[in-house]
């Protein structure tokens, strides 16, 4: 499997962006993609799941903020990220296929090469 992500920028405080993830390689079967971000010094983070099934799963802290979507068509998964803060500044990842505890970075053995992220006050 492999997964292009793209969409990072450069946007104010309050701005937003829209993060495109797409998959490829699979010959059968859907993904289960997953967004993760990365912020200097600090943990990787999961952001949210789209299960190929139809359930949505998000972090707290990103909740009305942040969604999750997919065109299957495409074989593409999306971030629709809005009221963005400078806290939000970070690499964003996509990633597919969790094997257990969806929000754990190290359940997953697809990665994105990761977006860049950068929110100005």
């Amino acid at each position: 499997v492999q997964l292009q992500a793209s969409g990072g920028g450069l946007v104010h405080a309050g701005g937003s962006l829209r993060l495109s993830c797409v998959a490829s390689g699979r010959t059968y079967g859907s993904y289960d993609m997953a967004w993760f971000r990365q912020a200097p010094g600090k943990e990787r983070e999961f952001l949210a799941l789209s299960w190929s099934g139809g359930r949505i799963y998000y972090v707290d802290s990103v909740k009305g903020r942040f969604t999750i979507s997919r065109d299957n068509a495409k074989n593409t998964v999306y971030l629709q990220m809005n009221s963005l803060k400078p806290e939000d500044t970070a690499v964003y990842s996509c990633a597919e296929g969790p094997r257990d505890g969806y929000s754990r970075w190290d359940s997953y053995d697809y990665w994105g090469q990761g977006t860049q992220v950068t929110v100005s006050s």
